[in-house]
């Protein structure tokens, strides 16, 4: 069972680290969460805040506490701010619980393990003021509401989510602060956050490159970690010129620290690269400077007749800090959620007096 997980949660982060690469524009402020049934020894519940993809607070049923993962989360707010969203997170740990019950009903699901999912947030782009928010929910690895944000409508995926689009349409009111929330109040927050931690969530760190290879036979890989931000292009050049043949491209993946690592494999004899300059160029955003290295047999960091190096992703940390969708590879679902919440000036989250029910 703990190999089947550890499957699923490294299939999930992948995901889930891709999509933000593939959809964030400068700056994002998320949240992510995620009830559960029928899986033993984990959370049902967990919400997780990010920034520019960075954890930056966590709370789950079992501590039931709203708790700071960054140090300037801890010292910019008081106790208070604390206390008060960690009662908005345990009514909605409340809502979520009925929620994933009624989805269990809907597709007829009597046991096993599910999950339901919800993502929502903003993104801003510092440079040409662009922004936009959304709101998701997914059941199983399957998209079930979405809001559209230009129409102030829900969007059902399925037929099983016609009840609840219907249901929150009725009210308008919520329908307007839901609006709200992402047009302006999240934003607002956004820029707030970015201003607070500025000092991790707006400075680039470059990367450390490496070129590893288990055996002489083995793909050359070349390995960068330790970057931040997540946006990054790993190449392999030859003579000058971008080679694509024989390349495998990883994905980029989270470190336990906040930063970033990809790695990118090129299958090449040990002939052909000695007759010919490969090289493997590094670009991360915000950094104008290329790190390169170049491919010789100095440069190569092998351990042959010894354990393989160890370029396995780094996600242990980032999974124990989550905890976040433990679950099967049914989290596969690829947007961002939903939990009809109402904001409030005080807090950063979509919540208020409460969740709505499904």
């Amino acid at each position: 069972m703990k190999t089947r997980l550890d499957s699923a949660m490294k299939t999930y982060f992948i995901l889930l680290f891709c999509i933000h690469v593939a959809l964030s524009v400068a700056h994002s402020l998320r949240y992510f969460y995620t009830a559960s049934s029928g899986i033993p020894d984990f959370p049902e519940f967990v919400d997780m805040g990010m920034v520019n993809d960075q954890v930056i607070s966590r709370y789950d049923s079992i501590t039931k506490r709203k708790v700071p993962k960054q140090s300037w989360m801890e010292m910019v707010f008081d106790q208070q701010y604390w206390d008060s969203t960690t009662e908005n997170l345990r009514e909605a740990e409340q809502v979520s619980k009925v929620n994933i019950q009624i989805a269990q009903k809907r597709f007829n699901h009597t046991e096993g393990m599910h999950i339901n999912q919800e993502i929502y947030g903003c993104e801003w782009d510092d440079k040409t003021g662009f922004t936009e928010g959304f709101h998701h929910v997914g059941y199983d690895g399957k998209d079930l509401l979405a809001y559209d944000l230009q129409r102030a409508t829900w969007i059902a995926f399925v037929p099983q989510a016609v009840h609840s689009k219907m249901k929150w349409e009725s009210d308008k009111s919520a329908i307007e602060m839901e609006r709200h929330y992402l047009t302006q109040t999240c934003i607002e927050w956004l820029k707030k956050y970015l201003d607070y931690g500025k000092s991790t969530l707006q400075r680039p760190v470059p990367p450390s490159v490496s070129l590893l290879q288990k055996t002489p036979s083995s793909p050359v890989t070349c390995h960068a970690t330790g970057f931040y931000p997540s946006g990054v292009m790993v190449v392999w050049q030859k003579d000058g010129q971008d080679h694509h043949e024989d390349v495998e491209n990883g994905e980029i993946l989270p470190n336990d620290d906040g930063t970033f690592q990809k790695s990118t494999h090129l299958t090449v004899t040990s002939e052909e690269w000695k007759n010919n300059k490969y090289q493997c160029v590094v670009q991360v955003t915000g950094i104008k400077e290329d790190f390169i290295k170049v491919l010789t047999e100095s440069e190569i960091q092998t351990n042959w007749g010894d354990p393989a190096p160890n370029i396995v992703p780094i996600i242990g940390g980032v999974v124990a800090l989550l905890l976040v969708v433990v679950v099967v590879g049914v989290v596969i679902w690829k947007k961002k959620s939903k939990k009809g919440f109402v904001p409030a000036s005080t807090s950063d989250t979509n919540s208020g007096k409460g969740a709505q029910k499904t």
